[in-house]
């Protein structure tokens, strides 16, 4: 189809489920902090006025106190100070343990080629498009700006009353397969209990207008903020919230596929991270390059192998014999290992909580090492292909 309308949603920092992926990935920088060859598998649980930690640990000796110090001074950081969910009072429960032997050994060595083993077996995804400046689909980037704009007024005070749990979905209208407005938005945002559904309404509407590129205004009928009249009660007090439950929200929006595995809580070891990561900055860069509007890229791997089993490619324009081309000059000029991966990328760092709310993709690379992947500087590598 080359008409038609796509859908994607994005969920605040404050999400009960993006709370943990942002507790999660915080013990991952506490522990890369210390050691830059750390390995962590960090689950977490919140609920009203709970957090529970439980996963596996390799590297520093670090107490429980000082994880527990972070983890609130995250949630502190979202703004939560609320009854059902307050940084000081909440009950903090640890249960990270050592990392098991039978892994380790998996991971550390991968037999004859000498280097470190794949974390894990699965399939990884990255894809890249030319439909916004950031080269991602349109729906999810504007889902996911819309709320960091209102989480930035919030934390500023501009909008005080708004609270920290929030929700957008936005549904994009393409002509001949190119973003052309959009046909609905829906904004679901905690907010103080003296604030009705109108007065939300109100406050969140001129952002939305300014995220939006100009004459991409919905029918006020088709424009819904709260649709249920009231969100008051709402973070881990309202819903229970785990590590790993908006895997569509952290990457494409569902407009390419995804291998299934979460990234928050996990060291780079783990290529459900690492090589999603390095997927997505392949396909960027071959977007960026001018070889094709899309593309989607697979990888494969098995536990204790150190190269990817298979690699996928797919340019949307029915040339074979250029995709070949792509897969070759890849295989053979990058390391797709995990110990490659993360050399590239520069993976060991403490570099991941920013990644945990507002989507892994379609950022800016920092200046303190975050989103290497978005780098675009490979694409003389792809160019020379034509």
């Amino acid at each position: 189809m080359k008409n038609y309308t796509f859908t994607s949603e994005s969920v605040s920092e404050g999400h009960p489920d993006k709370v943990c992926d942002i507790v999660s990935d915080t013990v991952v920088d506490l522990f890369f902090s210390k050691f830059n060859e750390s390995r962590v598998a960090c689950e977490t649980l919140t609920t009203t006025n709970k957090v529970v930690l439980a996963g596996e640990v390799r590297g520093p000796s670090i107490s429980s106190e000082e994880i527990e110090q972070h983890v609130r001074n995250s949630i502190k950081e979202i703004g939560y100070e609320q009854d059902g969910f307050h940084h000081e009072k909440l009950e903090f429960f640890n249960y990270l343990h050592e990392q098991s032997s039978d892994i380790a050994q998996g991971v550390d060595s991968s037999g004859n080629e000498k280097d470190e083993g794949a974390g894990d077996q699965g399939i990884m995804f990255g894809y890249a498009c030319n439909e916004t400046k950031e080269l991602m689909p349109a729906p999810i980037t504007y889902s996911h700006k819309i709320l960091e704009k209102l989480a930035e007024v919030r934390k500023s005070g501009k909008e005080s009353g708004l609270g920290p749990d929030s929700k957008s979905q936005v549904s994009v209208i393409y002509k001949d397969g190119i973003p052309q407005g959009v046909s609905s938005i829906v904004i679901s945002t905690q907010h103080d209990e003296k604030l009705n559904q109108d007065d939300v309404k109100n406050i969140v509407a001129p952002y939305v207008k300014e995220i939006l590129p100009a004459g991409w205004t919905c029918p006020e009928d088709k424009f819904y903020v709260n649709p249920t009249g009231r969100f008051v009660i709402g973070g881990p007090d309202g819903d229970a919230g785990l590590t790993g439950r908006k895997i569509i929200v952290d990457t494409y929006g569902g407009a390419a596929p995804h291998g299934g595995g979460a990234f928050s809580g996990k060291d780079p070891t783990k290529v459900d991270r690492s090589a999603a990561y390095v997927s997505r900055y392949l396909a960027k860069n071959i977007v960026a390059s001018g070889l094709t509007d899309r593309c989607l890229i697979q990888l494969s791997y098995a536990i204790g192998v150190s190269q990817p089993l298979s690699i996928y490619i797919n340019l949307f324009d029915e040339n074979e014999k250029l995709a070949s081309k792509v897969e070759d000059v890849i295989r053979k000029e990058i390391n797709l290992s995990p110990r490659g991966i993360r050399e590239i990328l520069k993976l060991n760092n403490p570099i991941y909580k920013k990644t945990a709310s507002y989507g892994h993709f379609g950022r800016e690379p920092g200046k303190d090492g975050t989103f290497t992947w978005e780098r675009t500087d490979l694409t003389d590598l792809f160019k020379s292909l034509v």
